[in-house]
């Protein structure tokens, strides 16, 4: 029996989410094209006969520009700790940058078993794959090109994965898949609703609360209440919309992934509610389920 920690580590948006749910075969971390979208530290458990695959799914890698994204880069940089295998995971399909190269020898540099994803190649010119393989090859010696969206070479990430891991008892229960409540999942997917349906700023700061989460006494339908939390009052009117017609929308999509989540049907209220500067707020962090290190 084999198991161990996976740290997943990357640049913002390089697909580290979508690849871990592709591994674990269940969604347990949002997904959305805009950086910032992981906040948190989240574990996926993929359990096999022979052998427990942990995946920590981290906050991607950029220039923290407030105290929430402080945070953020310290739980990447902390999660590299105490693992088993570093599987980075690079976005390279427009080509390899300087800083790209830099990142890789940084965590390739590290005591721990090192692996190189190099993803969305569904999307790369040939060409420009076999350019990158070959100058890659010359940083770290495991690199597997995937597509998490095509499930392309994901049984040989699979396969690399497991020959670093060391023997070992499972870590988890075999009906573990995530570290993460039902209560934190359902935030997260209002929020990933938020990222998709809304541009620029106002998704980064936004914050997600739950404040009630029941079963009625019928056992077929969840009470769902939370607040979003946004910095701004003009945020706040582009998040509900003219005659609330966007807040609508937005829930009525998170509802659907909601009642998919829980298996049950969802009764859902929403509050759209103003904290200034929220993420520059130690306090305000806290309260809202981040930076207990600060």
């Amino acid at each position: 029996m084999k198991s161990g920690y996976v740290a997943v580590i990357g640049r913002a948006n390089a697909g580290k989410s979508t690849l871990i749910n592709v591994l674990v075969g269940e969604k347990v971390a949002i997904v959305s094209p805009k950086p910032q979208t992981t906040r948190d530290r989240i574990l996926g458990v993929l359990t096999e006969k022979d052998y427990q695959m942990v995946f920590i799914d981290t906050p991607g890698i950029y220039r923290a520009d407030n105290l929430l994204n402080s945070v953020m880069q310290k739980t990447t940089n902390d999660s590299t700790e105490d693992v088993d295998v570093i599987l980075f995971v690079l976005d390279a399909h427009e080509g390899l940058s300087e800083a790209d190269k830099t990142l890789v020898k940084k965590f390739a540099s590290l005591k721990v078993p090192f692996i190189l994803a190099l993803t969305k190649i569904d999307i790369m010119p040939e060409s420009l794959l076999v350019s990158e393989l070959k100058e890659l090859g010359e940083v770290c010696d495991d690199i597997v090109p995937v597509s998490a969206r095509k499930g392309r070479n994901i049984k040989e990430l699979k396969r690399v994965i497991l020959s670093k891991l060391p023997v070992a008892d499972k870590i988890f229960t075999e009906d573990i898949i995530s570290d993460r409540s039902e209560k934190f999942m359902l935030a997260e997917i209002m929020r990933e609703k938020i990222l998709l349906k809304f541009d620029k700023e106002i998704p980064h700061g936004v914050a997600v609360i739950i404040n009630e989460f029941r079963l009625r006494e019928n056992g077929k339908t969840y009470e769902v209440s939370l607040d979003i939390i946004c910095e701004k009052a003009n945020h706040k009117a582009i998040l509900i919309g003219k005659g609330g017609k966007a807040i609508k929308e937005v829930s009525s999509f998170a509802r659907e992934d909601m009642e998919k989540f829980l298996g049950k049907k969802v009764f859902l209220t929403t509050y759209v509610k103003v904290k200034e500067d929220w993420r520059n707020s130690a306090f305000l962090m806290k309260e809202y389920g981040y930076g207990e290190e600060v």
